[in-house]
């Protein structure tokens, strides 16, 4: 299995136990924490709308909405084309999409999140603003522990919302026969191609 935009190797951990895993990301610090997460699986640094790995997969996967970093309809046809070079005869590419422009809820533009462990607290507020099909997102986070330590950081994410169309044309496009979940795992839908055997 190849997992596209794998991060730091949460959803792998759930599969580990039965598949041989390769994950890709961007991020070298996303990727350490993988590595150690889990020791026996391969993880490259590669960007996700190019990439060759030399070698075919039974399974090709990119979930949790990683496809909306992408910002072009190019970058979009490029990434499903590198991964469907990666999959075999017969095998299967899944995306979980980002939010599509018709589905985006305008009067939402902020969020709070918590989280409470036995040694840190965090907290994540999230604001965005969209401009036409870009979203930029700006994520803050404060990160409390016990001995009183208290750290405060902010990330910035921009986003693409593609619509239902793209998503098709671009598994068409590289050779993927391709249906719709309209639901998956967490309501945004799932992509679901077959490379013909």
């Amino acid at each position: 299995m190849l997992e596209v935009a794998s991060g730091t190797g949460a959803y792998a951990t759930w599969l580990d136990e039965w598949f041989d895993i390769t994950g890709l990301d961007i991020s070298p610090e996303m990727l350490a924490v993988a590595r150690v997460r889990l020791p026996d699986s391969v993880f490259v640094e590669a960007d996700m709308t190019d990439f060759d790995l030399g070698q075919e997969f039974d399974f090709v996967f990119c979930l949790f909405s990683s496809i909306g970093h992408l910002t072009s309809s190019e970058q979009l046809v490029s990434s499903l084309a590198a991964m469907a070079r990666h999959t075999a005869l017969g095998a299967v590419v899944v995306v979980e999409p980002w939010l599509t422009p018709d589905a985006w809820q305008e009067d939402r533009n902020l969020t709070v999140n918590t989280a409470e462990g036995d040694d840190v607290t965090v907290a994540r507020v999230v604001s965005w603003v969209r401009s036409g099909d870009i979203v930029t997102m700006n994520w803050g986070f404060v990160v409390g522990r016990p001995d009183g330590d208290v750290e405060a950081y902010t990330e910035e994410h921009v986003t693409r919302l593609f619509t239902h169309e793209e998503y098709l044309d671009a598994f068409t496009s590289a050779g993927l026969e391709v249906e719709r979940d309209g639901e998956g795992p967490t309501g945004r839908g799932l992509y679901i191609g077959t490379k013909p055997s």
